[in-house]
């Protein structure tokens, strides 16, 4: 199969990570997928990814800041000539610490916020984080580096939306990822503690459209999760289309959960070079086009916008990776999202297992 050209390259640089974040996307077996590639091996990547006409690459975790290579990692990515965007919870990485990566080349910053205040935000965090966070938003502008602020939205924190993006205002952020949860992972094992309601997410809707009315500043990006939509969103813009995902262990995936899938086989970038993971491995191209679709995704008109919704959703949901996601109301498996909607909350999180920060 002809594989489409990759933008942007998602590197997964370890799943440790000081936070405990019940939303967590990571595998729930964390302690299963070791840190296998080391600075020389990301750079490897890197120039790998750039030959492949990607653009782009997210350093991402867990917590990248973890790993005491960040910096040689960094500098690997700008040899590469690749625009490098740091993904991080400000723990442990401190304003000087960015000032190194500055200097090694990192384009932009985003920090993930928890809330609007540090009572809320460290009781999501599981560890007191706020005040940092507020530190290392300071520092990226100081640095003259673009701000992103990504706060995943959930029933704890929607009724604050308008405190959040007025703070994501006085922090001088370029932009605001208000990122309603997606059910994966240890989100999915907390779903009914972070399911909103309806009518929280109308009201959060009219607080973003109002807030947006006064101010272009910052960019505010809001979407309506899966589960109270009637069609689903495509998963990371179609499975193996434009995104690479690199996890710690060096497996080559279309997406962050692609590995929990049972009976697909993924390739490694210690054993095969990154544009054979891509373009020919067996994992990549199993849901890769149209020819593996049942219906009512194989007729349907929006099978090009969609691409069928989410494989991990539909496999999470339905124990069958190939079926219409579920949050598609045409889908034979719909009545799964409606009965957790409807299902009774819980105010009880299982938080992610933490992590140790240090090497």
């Amino acid at each position: 199969m002809n594989a489409p050209r990759p933008l942007n390259l998602v590197a997964e640089l370890t799943y440790r990570c000081p936070l405990q974040c019940p939303y967590c996307s990571n595998p729930l077996q964390l302690g299963a997928v070791r840190e296998a590639l080391d600075a020389d091996d990301w750079a490897r990547v890197f120039r790998e990814a750039a030959a492949l006409g990607v653009v782009h690459v997210g350093l991402t975790g867990g917590e990248p800041s973890a790993r005491s290579d960040l910096p040689e990692i960094v500098a690997g990515a700008e040899a590469a000539g690749l625009y490098s965007h740091l993904v991080t919870a400000a723990v442990p990485l401190d304003p000087d610490g960015l000032a190194v990566l500055a200097e090694r080349g990192l384009c932009s910053v985003q920090i993930s916020l928890q809330d609007a205040d540090a009572e809320h935000s460290d009781r999501i965090a599981g560890t007191r984080s706020f005040d940092r966070k507020q530190v290392l938003a300071a520092a990226t502008k100081k640095l003259g580096l673009p701000l992103t602020l990504n706060v995943v939205l959930h029933r704890h924190n929607l009724d604050r939306t308008r405190e959040i993006i007025r703070l994501a205002r006085a922090l001088d952020a370029d932009r605001l990822e208000l990122a309603n949860a997606q059910y994966q992972g240890w989100a999915l094992l907390n779903r009914a503690a972070l399911l909103p309601t309806r009518s929280q997410l109308d009201h959060a809707a009219g607080v973003v459209r109002e807030e947006c009315a006064e101010s272009d500043r910052p960019e505010i990006l809001f979407v309506l999760p899966d589960y109270f939509r009637d069609r689903p969103k495509p998963c990371m813009a179609g499975w193996a289309q434009q995104h690479i995902v690199v996890a710690p262990n060096g497996l080559a995936l279309p997406c962050h959960g692609a590995a929990e899938l049972p009976g697909l086989e993924f390739w490694n970038v210690q054993e095969h070079a990154l544009a054979e993971c891509w373009s020919d491995s067996p994992g990549m191209n199993a849901y890769r086009g149209e020819d593996w679709m049942p219906e009512p995704c194989r007729s349907c008109d929006a099978r090009k916008q969609d691409f069928g919704g989410c494989r991990c959703q539909a496999f999470a949901l339905t124990g069958d990776a190939s079926a219409t996601d579920p949050a598609c109301g045409l889908s034979p498996h719909h009545a799964a999202i409606e009965e957790a909607v409807a299902a009774p909350k819980e105010d009880v999180f299982r938080f992610r297992f933490p992590g140790n920060a240090a090497d």
